[in-house]
């Protein structure tokens, strides 16, 4: 029988008491960072690359580079070289110094928080604009990665594998106090648990919520 609307707005709401109980509620961006442009540039980074190896690059990479002038005045093959472990550096670094002199020029030096300054910078989608928006102006902002486009499809919220088309259908059924939260949440179950092609389902605390659970 196809669920109502009701009765998926019931599951929502035990999903997220449950996720609450078991992570706590008000998570850490995984991405160390001390101010807003590290932060935006971290994600850039994080790109088809994990954020253990990201974080590991940082701790050098800043104090190389502690302001963003710094970074902004940075040679192409050097800075190429310093992120070279985070995969795709051509591009990464090619679009981080890019992104370091608009910052200057346009921003006054400031990352922007408005959707649509961000992701006119180089390199910055919506994804690494939601994390921005999230994390660093407490703005209401969901970011899909693909623990989130998973496992949200696994949940039988969202029925997309477009990272557009699933923002937008989780903003219908998360509330906003929850949406850079799911994010947080959701990479950690996906690391832990749901793990993609062995998930745990029998030992999956959300097991008895999620239609798609295995539990023979």
């Amino acid at each position: 029988m196809k669920e109502t609307v009701k009765d998926r707005d019931l599951r929502v709401r035990r999903i997220l008491k449950k996720l609450d109980r078991e992570y706590g509620f008000g998570g850490k961006c995984y991405l160390n960072h001390e101010t807003d442009w590290q932060l935006l540039f971290a994600v850039i980074m994080s790109a088809q690359c994990t954020d253990a190896r990201v974080n590991m690059v940082t701790e050098e990479l800043w104090k190389k580079y502690p302001a963003l002038t710094d970074v902004a005045n940075a040679d192409l093959k050097e800075m190429e070289q310093d992120i070279h472990s985070t995969g795709f550096y051509h591009n990464k670094a090619k679009n981080i110094i890019a992104c370091a002199k608009k910052l200057l020029s346009d921003f006054g030096g400031k990352v922007p928080s408005d959707i649509d300054d961000l992701t006119g910078l180089p390199g910055v989608g919506r994804k690494t604009a939601n994390v921005i928006r999230g994390n660093i102006y407490g703005e209401p902002s969901i970011v899909v990665d693909t623990h989130v486009k998973r496992i949200s499809n696994k949940l039988g919220l969202v029925h997309s594998d477009d990272p557009v088309k699933v923002e937008f259908e989780l903003m219908k059924v998360l509330p906003k106090d929850h949406w850079i939260i799911w994010n947080i949440d959701i990479i950690r179950l996906g690391r832990t648990v749901c793990i993609a092609r062995r998930e745990k389902c029998s030992e999956c605390f959300l097991n008895q919520d999620c239609p798609s659970a295995k539990l023979d």
